[in-house]
């Protein structure tokens, strides 16, 4: 049964479906805005709201059964690592834990070869919720593993610095026990974790880790952005709901900003796949993508082939 107990509070969901078990009643207030702790030179703003995250597919209890593994078909290419030199499983593994206690779990193609050098893919997860969620609210495990990506789920952690890149290490533990390919890691994340995404490209500390972005939701601004220094062009796909009453026309800004830093002229797009408006004339290896669909901050954009494939082929989206 769900409701309040004592200092307890249950939660339900737009189904009617209860969510969320929360410890103190003080937490029903979520921070899902844009937090920014840069050292002494970045402020922190912070948008607090009472549970409008409420996401239907969280239950009362954790459900921790991963969905269906999808298999990957090997080439003979990409072999970079030593026969026995990853201990990683195939299949579902979690349990791990880094150094700074974030919690995380990976999920490998079902017919995982331990020599193959994968590319590895991070979700960061919106604020409150875990890793199990994080996976069933974005639906990206069965995709990803059929297309051959390594994809790793962490727990939320409040954002600053410091977790930005607590969260930015985690790729390298990741490659210590399952083979990835380092200069193949890529960021995704829906409002915090978007955010995280957003932030692990920027950061002086986390800039070089990932290969390419595709934050959604994120909860900085383009005004933001221009407190940072462009950094080397990589791939970026934004992606922000028309709708999103929380971070309204952030996704635009953010984008406009990454376009001028790779040089695009930002002017001009090119409408591909699902709306997605591409930039053009961008430097090589910056192509810049704004994806905005008509959903409202609590919806995943469903964007998912088109985010793998601009990881894996982002020459196609220039």
């Amino acid at each position: 049964m769900c409701g309040v107990f004592g200092n307890r509070l249950w939660l339900k969901g737009f189904d009617g479906r209860p969510i969320i078990l929360l410890q103190n009643l003080n937490q029903s207030c979520l921070r899902l805005g844009n937090r920014k702790v840069i050292g002494n030179r970045y402020r922190l703003s912070a948008v607090c709201i009472v549970l409008s995250f409420q996401i239907a597919t969280m239950a009362c209890s954790e459900n921790t059964t991963p969905p269906q593994l999808e298999s990957f078909v090997y080439s003979k290419a990409n072999a970079q690592c030593p026969s026995g030199s990853r201990p990683g499983l195939a299949g579902a593994t979690d349990g791990k834990v880094s150094v700074e206690g974030i919690k995380y779990m990976v999920r490998t193609p079902v017919n995982y070869q331990a020599t193959f050098a994968h590319p590895l893919l991070m979700v960061y997860a919106p604020a409150g919720m875990s890793r199990w969620a994080s996976e069933r609210f974005t639906g990206l495990t069965t995709t990803a593993t059929g297309a051959g990506f390594v994809v790793v789920y962490a727990d939320h952690k409040q954002l600053n610095v410091s977790t930005v890149e607590q969260l930015g290490k985690i790729p390298e533990l990741v490659a210590k026990e399952w083979c990835i390919d380092e200069k193949r890691v890529y960021a995704t994340g829906h409002s915090d974790g978007g955010t995280a995404s957003l932030a692990l490209a920027v950061l002086d500390k986390t800039k070089t880790i990932p290969a390419a972005i595709a934050p959604s939701a994120a909860g900085w601004t383009g005004k933001d952005l221009e407190e940072f220094q462009c950094p080397a062009p990589i791939p970026v796909m934004i992606m922000h709901g028309k709708n999103d009453t929380l971070f309204p026309g952030w996704g635009a800004q953010t984008s406009a900003w990454w376009a001028k830093c790779h040089g695009c002229d930002v002017t001009k797009t090119k409408t591909v796949e699902e709306g997605c408006r591409v930039y053009q004339g961008c430097a090589s290896g910056g192509a810049t993508v704004y994806c905005e669909g008509s959903g409202g901050h609590r919806d995943w954009p469903n964007l998912n082939r088109v985010m793998l494939e601009f990881f894996a082929h982002p020459e196609k989206f220039l």
